[in-house]
């Protein structure tokens, strides 16, 4: 089956996205989003592993016999898992403290396996290479969007601790409520699964209210009225 380039964007950002569609990753979806930093930060991780498998399955899906593809695609995305952990851990390490165990947890990720047997061991290596790309931005919309969410009103802020990313001398967090003595529920874990249901609730209805839109036909002319017209 033959997929176009739109359509894979598509799918991975929006119509099959991870975080919302398929639910897939949810344990780092939910433990790690208490602020847009740490989400940005794993979900760029996810993105950099998702296009690295993907690309590699797609280049030797014709030399693995079926009998071991599964064991051989875990070896894979396990080894491209370390390689990242090793460089978060040596130039952001901060970040890797706070991210902690859910760097090597990607390893058991439902979606990067799940890719990898579904899309890349079927399809060209540029397809394959672009569906991770799509896939991981995916899955970082959903950390960032419910990182943002529970930041907000937890803490009444944007983009804290973005010097873990950044380095020290960005400055970048915006203070939305001054004086704000925070809403414990959405830091907590309970916070987590409230916000991602109102987040699926919300494209849910973005989705049906498109769907719902009436869709314009072209006008189309009969030969009598187009022999009319020719005539006139």
């Amino acid at each position: 089956m033959t997929f176009r380039y739109t359509e894979i964007m598509r799918e991975g950002l929006w119509t099959n996205n991870p975080g919302f569609v398929q639910l897939l990753g949810l344990c780092p979806l939910l433990a790690v989003t208490g602020t847009f930093i740490n989400g940005l930060g794993l979900g760029i991780a996810t993105t950099l592993i998702l296009m690295a498998s993907n690309a590699t399955v797609s280049l030797i899906r014709n030399v693995v016999p079926q009998e071991v593809r599964l064991p051989v695609f875990v070896l894979i995305i396990a080894s491209f898992v370390t390689a990242v952990e090793m460089a978060i851990k040596a130039f952001y390490f901060d970040l890797y403290l706070v991210l902690g165990i859910f760097i090597p947890l990607i390893v058991t990720n439902c979606s990067i396996i799940g890719r990898a047997e579904a899309f890349a061991s079927k399809q060209p290596v540029d397809k394959a290479l672009l569906d991770g790309l799509m896939m991981g931005l995916g899955f970082t919309l959903a950390l960032t969007l419910l990182g943002g969410l529970r930041e907000l009103l937890g803490h009444g802020t944007l983009f804290a601790q973005a010097e873990l990313m950044f380095g020290e001398d960005s400055h970048l967090t915006i203070t939305v409520f001054e004086n704000y003595r925070g809403f414990l529920l959405a830091i907590l874990p309970p916070g987590a699964f409230i916000g991602l249901g109102l987040l699926v609730a919300l494209k849910n209805a973005i989705d049906q209210r498109v769907s719902a839109r009436p869709v314009e036909k072209p006008i189309q002319f009969t030969t009598e009225k187009t022999s009319e017209m020719t005539q006139s």
